[in-house]
């Protein structure tokens, strides 16, 4: 009962913000085009959808009427052409090349996936692994350390651990909501901040657009100096500062040594232990693997290596891919070799890398299997369409988040928050604070990690590097202030990309790790949300004058395990050991 009138009382809450939260008429704080002759709500559509995904566990309902609240007020609160509207941004981000590239990765992985399930090779590399880890934290660390060595990229972080490593975690009985979670969070966390992966050459061009118009107001004499740091050295003084994904990936780590667990989690892995039930009664897996599957074949099985080939040969493509797309764009003339990899990778199409590279990695399959005479043609075939369909489910609910975008910017739900929240006289040390705290809310309720990313650079770097150059006239501090500006919105727009049941990375990761999407969202929220509280207070001691990371970060490591250990009290899962 008690359960029931909390849930109600948090549905209130919600509704309340969502219809309090308006814009008047013709807002002036609004863009032209989103300047509305009647009142809109532009926080609704993303909060009525999270709202619908997390009380009801319906997804995709949820994620429909979402948009559809948002095409509600583009055509004038008129339902039919409400209605239209929404089937047509279905439509566009369907045929968008970015989304239909990643439509078609997501596809061609799922072949994948069913071909070397079926032959056995992904079960005889758990078995292998299963002979060297041999117990529930065992297979926890191994993850944890597996999705931290495949940087590359997200999304293909998502697809190899989520993989590779669920047949052996399922020995081991740890729960698919843990896995999701630690596949998850070494995803986005991961690649935001490695040096090479697929998010660099995007943050580093955000970052060189806006120093470039710091460059223009000081050449025009509107300001008295401007950063003349490259926008890579930018984002290098930046990262120490990064403090979400630093303690997100740190927190992994933790859980997966200690075992202790707290919130919804620890529910999930004393069943998964005690029980035996990696999953729950009733829970309904986003890549129904088993179900669709069934089991993989026992005469002839393919090797454990044949996996693993194919493994880095998705990975090895998608960097040559990455490098080859890059150079065409910086100069098709010229070899693409003779154009560093550095600066390609500043230029490069991670989509269509991706597609080439997951297609590349299902012919490797496709000719081991056959070379190995695990399966026949036919049998392949019918693999290959097999894995298609375990795909759609989660196809839908990645069409219809991407439309959750399209409704949000449609009705100003960034640009609202941001004119709310940002830009009104603040002292200069709380800019990191206050972009954080805005990234945060526009990254969760739109999902996107980009799109926040896109929104908020624009406005964060001229906002600190100003507020600190009129406040102290000093040009070091502006410099400082400015990276944990940049460092703000990046851990910010990452919290969003990783707890959000609307962000893209976090519905790939209940796909990859054949978890339930809502499940994986409730047990994973307060993880997330203790390493963004942690970041909170950093940015907060940085307000109040402790700027340096050299000591914020040694503070941050101490708060955040004092705290983890203080939530976790008692609430130790036993290591499961696999008998001989």
């Amino acid at each position: 009962m008690n359960r029931q009138i909390l849930k109600l009382v948090v549905i209130l809450i919600v509704l309340i913000v969502g219809f309090a939260a308006f814009a008047p008429p013709e807002a002036e704080y609004m863009p032209e085009e989103k300047r509305f002759p009647y009142i809109t709500f532009p926080l609704l559509p993303p909060l009525l959808a999270i709202l619908l995904c997390i009380t009801t566990g319906q997804v995709i309902p949820a994620l429909f009427l979402g948009v559809w609240v948002g095409a509600l007020m583009v055509a004038r609160y008129d339902p039919v052409h409400a209605t239209t509207t929404t089937l047509g941004w279905i439509v566009e981000n369907m045929s968008d090349s970015w989304n239909a590239a990643i439509i078609l990765f997501t596809f061609i992985m799922g072949a994948f996936i069913g071909v070397l399930y079926a032959s056995g090779s992904i079960h005889a590399v758990a078995e292998a692994l299963a002979r060297r880890v041999r117990s529930s934290r065992g297979s926890a660390v191994a993850t944890s350390a597996l999705g931290v060595i495949v940087f590359i990229d997200d999304y293909v972080n998502t697809v190899i651990v989520g993989n590779a490593m669920r047949p052996l975690t399922d020995k081991t009985r740890v729960s698919r909501e843990y896995l999701s979670y630690v596949v998850d969070s070494t995803a986005a966390p991961v690649a935001g901040m490695f040096l090479v992966s697929s998010w660099i050459g995007y943050e580093v061009g955000l970052i060189g657009d806006a120093i470039g118009s710091l460059q223009e107001e000081f050449e025009a004499g509107k300001i008295i100096a401007a950063p003349e740091v490259a926008p890579y050295g930018m984002w290098l003084s930046a990262l120490p500062y990064h403090f979400y994904s630093i303690f997100a990936v740190l927190l992994v780590f933790l859980i997966s040594i200690f075992r202790r667990h707290f919130g919804p989690m620890y529910q999930a892995e004393k069943r998964a232990v005690s029980e035996g039930k990696v999953l729950r009664d009733g829970a309904t897996p986003l890549m129904p693997t088993e179900t669709i599957l069934g089991e993989p074949v026992k005469e002839r099985r393919a090797p454990a290596s044949l996996f693993a080939i194919s493994i880095i040969v998705l990975v090895v493509t998608t960097l040559l891919g990455m490098w080859y797309t890059g150079a065409q764009a910086i100069n098709p003339e010229v070899p693409w070799w003779t154009i560093s990899f550095g600066d390609a990778l500043m230029n490069a199409d991670a989509a269509t890398a991706l597609v080439w590279a997951s297609f590349t990695a299902y012919l490797v399959a496709f000719v081991g299997v056959l070379a190995t005479r695990s399966m026949s043609l036919s049998k392949i075939m019918e693999y290959t369409v097999k894995g298609f369909y375990t795909m759609v489910y989660g196809i839908s609910i990645l069409l219809l988040a991407w439309s959750i975008k399209s409704a949000a910017d449609a009705v100003g739900t960034a640009e609202y928050v941001v004119a709310h929240a940002v830009g009104v006289g603040v002292p200069a040390l709380s800019a990191p604070l206050i972009i954080f705290l805005v990234s945060m809310f526009i990254s969760y309720t739109t999902g996107t990690s980009w799109g926040t990313f896109g929104v908020m650079m624009p406005l964060a770097v001229p906002l600190a590097w100003k507020l600190a150059i009129l406040q102290y006239g000093s040009v070091e501090i502006a410099y400082v202030t400015t990276a944990a500006a940049i460092g703000a919105v990046f851990g910010g727009g990452i919290y969003g990309d990783h707890v959000s049941p609307i962000s893209d990375t976090t519905i790939m990761s209940s796909m990859f790790s054949a978890c339930d999407h809502i499940d994986h969202v409730k047990t994973q929220l307060p993880y997330g949300t203790l390493a963004a509280f942690v970041g909170i207070i950093l940015y907060i001691l940085f307000f109040a004058g402790l700027t340096s990371p050299l000591i914020l970060l040694p503070l941050g490591v101490i708060l955040l395990i004092l705290l983890y250990l203080a939530l976790s009290r008692g609430k130790y899962v036993p290591n499961y050991i696999v008998s001989s």
